[in-house]
């Protein structure tokens, strides 16, 4: 490939997927600390002892003090100063078709708070997940990920071959390199794994809008149903589940609304590899009479599957803890300082041509 249909590639993709990088920039470095942010907003409790009231008697108290809601989910607390958090639907908040997050007292079943799912005020990591995944246009948004996610891989790519020669000069800290001139250059080899990376596991995972299922599928409008009454006693049943899998560790469970429907019961097992995330990574299904009915481990998922779950927890930074999460953190900066540094050379690579071009026809 000709260098100058390298360059052309590189300056194009740049340009298009400028506002696009600075965006996910600032909003991906954010988001590497979603649940340490998140936890800012959670209301203060004031707790006596560390027992905690059971799933059983927060979903009664949620039922009386939303009696035409649907219970969706519970976000278990870890210990009693921390909230049980449900998600539900109901009229009181956009009639039913988002999401309304309750926090409840871990001891009393009390509601201590409401958020709402796109609430950018008081749930704006909520609101800035959205905006990461879909920009809040949803499929038309999803679509520009996809677009944008490749666009940003071919212009780190393109920037690789262009700059090739330079990369061994950069990492050896060669005096004459640390220039201002040079700055775009600078970012993009320090930073060019963490990028590459990201725009690798990016675009893997968007990939799916190019597929022509995505085009047919309908988008979901949820339709308001009551939750019924449990059907079982659930915190019977977690100890029937902790005699069975006593290294299985409950984080969030997703409550039936028939009797055909099924509980899901979402944690990891402490035996998981570092990578695995410790709420989503394994699911335990219980039937109408608490009864484990399957169990969807992620050590037993096929390999293409594990490939998918890694590379989102890869791309995300939910591994390894405050260490990785700073990088993460300042390096996804850099994404967007490239587009910003590329941005300016390309500004004055323009006012450079035209004033050669101006210079050309005054001598004539």
């Amino acid at each position: 490939m000709k260098r100058s249909l390298t360059f052309t590639i590189h300056s194009i993709t740049g340009l298009l997927s400028g506002v696009f990088i600075v965006a996910m920039s600032l909003s991906g470095s954010l988001l590497v600390f979603h649940d340490e942010l998140d936890q800012v907003s959670f209301p203060a409790i004031r707790y006596s002892g560390d027992v905690l009231l059971p799933v059983d008697s927060c979903y009664r108290s949620l039922q009386r003090q939303y009696p035409n809601s649907e219970i969706s989910s519970c976000m278990l607390p870890g210990n009693a100063a921390s909230p049980f958090l449900f998600s539900i639907y109901d009229s009181s908040y956009k009639n039913g078709t988002a999401a309304l997050q309750v926090f409840l007292h871990p001891q009393t079943g009390e509601a201590l708070q409401t958020r709402g799912s796109g609430d950018i005020k008081n749930n704006f990591m909520g609101w800035l997940s959205s905006f990461h995944s879909s920009f809040h246009l949803g499929k038309k948004g999803e679509w520009l990920l996809g677009f944008f996610s490749l666009t940003f891989l071919l212009s780190i790519i393109t920037g690789l071959i262009l700059y090739r020669k330079n990369v061994w000069v950069v990492l050896s800290f060669k005096k004459g390199i640390f220039k201002k001139s040079n700055l775009h250059q600078l970012i993009g080899v320090y930073a060019l794994l963490f990028n590459l990376m990201i725009g690798i596991t990016g675009f893997w995972m968007q990939r799916y809008v190019f597929k022509k299922e995505f085009y047919s599928r309908e988008s979901y409008t949820p339709v308001l149903k009551t939750s019924p009454a449990l059907f079982y006693n659930i915190d019977s049943s977690f100890k029937k589940l902790h005699e069975q899998f006593p290294n299985f560790n409950a984080a969030v469970i997703y409550f039936p609304q028939t009797k055909k429907s099924k509980t899901a019961i979402y944690g990891s097992l402490s035996t998981n590899s570092f990578i695995h995330s410790k709420k989503y990574a394994d699911v335990i299904f219980l039937d109408s009479t608490g009864n484990i009915s399957k169990t969807a481990f992620v050590k037993d998922n096929d390999p293409s599957s594990r490939y998918d779950i890694i590379n989102a927890q890869v791309h995300y930074g939910k591994y390894g803890g405050l260490p990785v999460k700073i990088l993460y953190c300042l390096f996804g900066l850099s994404g967007g300082l490239l587009s910003i540094t590329g941005s300016v050379l390309w500004i004055k690579r323009r006012q450079r041509a035209r004033a050669g071009k101006y210079n050309t026809a005054a001598s004539h």
